[in-house]
């Protein structure tokens, strides 16, 4: 009885440790995708020199992810990125550009 509950709880341990590792990688995957994101617009703005969608696939390299897709539309730029924990793939994707039309900016804003 102590082995199987030994062996149980061994096992559940592995589950979260297997379970966070993943929760980690996709907020790194997350902040990948917001920096290849921002860098994008920022050549799309003409602040940065170079073409967006290489910029971007620079930046995911730098963190660590893959650029899967990256889309310009005007100003707006929507990028997905990728990596994996073991077997299990992980993405995200993030789009950067300037506000809507109309919108306030938020409230305590200079």
């Amino acid at each position: 009885m102590v082995v199987a509950v030994l062996v149980a709880v061994a096992l559940g341990a592995g589950a979260a440790l297997g379970a966070s590792r993943i929760l980690v990688e996709r907020s790194r995957v997350a902040g990948a995708a917001d920096a290849a994101a921002l860098a994008a617009a920022d050549v799309v703005a003409g602040l940065v020199a170079g073409t967006s969608c290489e910029a971007a696939g620079r930046l995911a390299t730098a963190n660590g992810a893959r650029l899967d897709g990256c889309s310009v539309d005007g100003a707006v730029v929507t990028v997905r990125v990728s990596s994996s924990v073991g077997l299990v793939p992980v993405s995200a994707s993030a789009t950067a550009g300037p506000p809507p039309p109309g919108s306030s900016p938020p409230a305590g804003s200079p």
